[in-house]
């Protein structure tokens, strides 16, 4: 009944982004047919395999050591502050960030990542028929960020047209950036972060592939990677490292301000309905759970976490599923990749922005396209939970 269920989904999938394409004439079906079918293989070997969790112990283990090595530098800043035997999140999960973005820069400075990202990126063009530039951007949006991976390519942000850079865009809200796995890491599963990361990557050609259908000529089809400036290694340290700091201070912010306007939104809908606000958008996502493989009788309590990655951020939602303790294994596991991308309301503002400072029209065709964009990040979400479903 689940696989039925989960095949009823990923067409409930398609005929949702289908319905709002921008030219279904053009959509081509054998790159998509590969794709889904290269999805659900990965998914299987990820989650069903003894070499699929081998490669996810391997990956896990490496940012436990390199948490544990971020450990030691807050430990000797902060080691006098924390209670014995408690572990506050902002110490613990947040300001890691920062030795793993001084991590990605020491890698970015040796020319190790650029040359990752670019062959990577290729290989994948084959396989999904776009463009070098929307390969090279999917696979550098899940290196080094929603906004960092436009600088890369700004050499060619003026030049695209409306529907490539739809693309990169999504591309940059349906994953998530390296530098902040590890954080995910503490909050759920890594097993859960890895299959979603690796899902989400075909997903968004995927969904990008019916919802915005293009093909790129040849004469277009070149990529144009943006050269860091000239620093002395150390200078570029430091940069990385402020950077880290700044993405860490800017979670725990979020965090803040969300958990608290959360609370006080469903306090006012408990005092006036009866119900709080969470439980009712509960009831709105409900059908979407239960298609992505969740039972009906847990659908609900899903949902509402579900929403609430939506209408604030990932932590805020991983943070809240911690709290549903009744919630079965294979349901934490759907929601878990889920929540795993950067598809909500605030980085439609954090992706417009990032593309305006770099070239200002080009930032309000976003601003103008990003509900959309946000629609088909959140397919995508649906699509890499509900394949991941079959297999757990």
């Amino acid at each position: 009944m689940r696989y039925l269920i989960a095949v009823l989904g990923v067409l409930v999938v398609f005929v949702l982004t289908y319905a709002v394409s921008n030219d279904r004439r053009n959509i081509r079906y054998r790159p998509l047919f590969i794709m889904v079918v290269l999805q659900t293989l990965l998914a299987f070997a990820l989650l069903n395999t003894s070499v699929g969790e081998f490669l996810i112990g391997g990956f896990a283990s490496i940012f436990e050591k390199l948490l544990s090595y971020a450990g030691e530098g807050v430990n000797f800043v902060f080691g006098g502050i924390a209670n014995e035997g408690q572990l506050p999140f902002f110490l613990n999960v947040l300001l890691p960030i920062i030795f793993i973005s001084a991590l990605i820069g020491i890698l970015q400075y040796t020319k190790i990542l650029p040359f990752i990202i670019k062959y990577i990126g290729l290989v994948l063009s084959k396989v999904n028929g776009m463009g070098k530039l929307e390969s090279y951007n999917a696979v550098a949006s899940a290196i080094l960020g929603q906004s960092e991976v436009f600088i890369s390519v700004k050499k060619q942000i003026g030049m695209l047209s409306k529907q490539r850079l739809y693309t990169l865009c999504a591309s940059a809200m349906s994953t998530v950036s390296m530098s902040i796995v590890g954080a995910y890491m503490q909050m759920i599963n890594p097993k859960y972060v890895v299959t979603a990361i690796v899902l989400n990557l075909f997903g968004g050609f995927i969904i990008a592939s019916i919802l915005n259908p293009y093909v790129v000529s040849k004469e277009e089809d070149i990529l144009q990677v943006q050269e860091d400036e000239k620093q002395s290694f150390f200078e570029m340290l430091g940069e990385y490292i402020m950077d880290g700091f700044k993405v860490a201070i800017t979670v725990a912010a979020m965090l803040i301000g969300f958990v608290a306007i959360i609370a006080m939104i469903n306090g006012i809908f408990s005092g006036i309905f009866g119900i709080s606000f969470q439980e009712m958008l509960g009831y709105i996502f409900a059908p979407f759970a239960f298609m992505m493989g969740i039972p009906w009788k847990e659908a609900v309590e899903a949902g509402s976490i579900m929403a609430t990655k939506m209408v604030s951020n990932e932590f805020v939602a991983m943070l809240d599923l911690g709290k549903h303790t009744g919630l079965s294994a294979r349901t934490v596991g759907i929601v878990s990749v889920f929540l795993v991308s950067f598809a909500n309301f605030s980085s439609i503002g954090i992706i417009s922005g990032a593309v305006k400072g770099l070239h200002e029209k080009q930032g309000n065709v976003v601003a103008r396209f990003g509900l959309k964009l946000l629609y088909g990040a959140t397919m995508v979400s649906v699509l890499s939970a509900t394949v991941a479903g079959l297999f757990l």
